[in-house]
């Protein structure tokens, strides 16, 4: 039986993923990028993949990987609940192991050489018993996953230099229009306004977004929103589903609810008495 805590673990996985698929979840997020080429898109930043690419992540923000046609893509994700780490820590360490998830949130850093190869050898290891049968080692995974944590924590702890640039114009243009919608989604957004504002024509603006996101820019405006409306009734679950309506950016109740079924399954009502529930 997984252990309650653990959401997913997936070893060395090679499977392509399905560009334009975005993701939220309110649990926390390891990735190790092993081999191939991708990118991961994580609110309005893209981030080029390479071997020793590791990236910790508070999922509730709006995030999506993309695998090339043609290239590997492997990887190891880590999906938990960080209750359990946060509770069996808080008496007996002087360093909270969640610390890079509750202070940068979203990161992605490029381990050396050295790195590298420790933290490898603990995801090897980490495979080795989470697929064992029997309890002791179950709970020595639990006190390896900690010992990643704090890992992670070493490696952030360093000053650390961004990369800077991306491979291509063509995907500067894109983080552009990203950076761009992040500070307007809420508003009323138009071809002509990215345009005038992004100095680039809109017909090649359309097709190099899809190009490399995936999906066009007014789906990729409409999932922003209802990202930040999930976000907005977690929390205040008591907030009007109206209210949530408009501050995202949505013009009425009934196209809003729509959109949000479409993706959510569930429609807004639905999913803010689920919230409160959990409260």
């Amino acid at each position: 039986m997984e252990p309650a805590y653990l959401l997913k673990y997936e070893y060395l996985k090679r499977v392509p993923v399905t560009a334009g698929n975005f993701q939220s979840h309110d649990h926390y997020e390891i990735f190790y990028f092993h081999e191939g080429k991708g990118q991961y898109l994580i609110g309005d930043k893209i981030h080029v993949l390479k071997p020793g690419t590791l990236i910790v992540m508070h999922g509730l923000t709006l995030h999506m990987p993309k695998s090339f046609e043609g290239h590997p893509y492997v990887r190891t994700l880590l999906n938990f609940d960080p209750g359990y780490f946060r509770a069996a820590s808080e008496h007996v360490f002087s360093i909270n192991p969640l610390q890079p998830f509750e202070r940068l949130r979203n990161y992605k850093v490029q381990l050396s050489m050295e790195e590298q190869g420790e933290f490898e050898e603990m995801l090897r290891k980490l495979n080795r018993l989470y697929s064992a049968p029997d309890a002791v080692s179950h709970e020595r995974f639990r006190v390896l996953c900690l010992d990643a944590l704090f890992f992670i924590c070493q490696v952030l702890m360093k000053p650390v230099t961004e990369e800077a640039g991306f491979p291509s114009e063509k995907e500067q243009h894109v983080q552009n229009a990203l950076s761009y919608i992040e500070k307007h989604y809420m508003t009323d957004i138009r071809l002509d306004q990215l345009q005038e504002n992004l100095h680039i024509n809109k017909y090649y603006l359309v097709r190099i977004f899809q190009e490399v996101t995936g999906m066009t820019i007014f789906h990729y405006i409409y999932r922003r929103r209802i990202n930040q409306a999930k976000i907005l009734f977690l929390l205040d679950p008591e907030k009007s589903v109206t209210d949530i309506c408009y501050e995202t950016g949505f013009k009425n109740h009934s196209h809003f609810s729509k959109v949000f079924k479409q993706w959510e399954g569930k429609t807004p009502t639905q999913y803010r008495r689920l919230v409160k529930s959990q409260f």
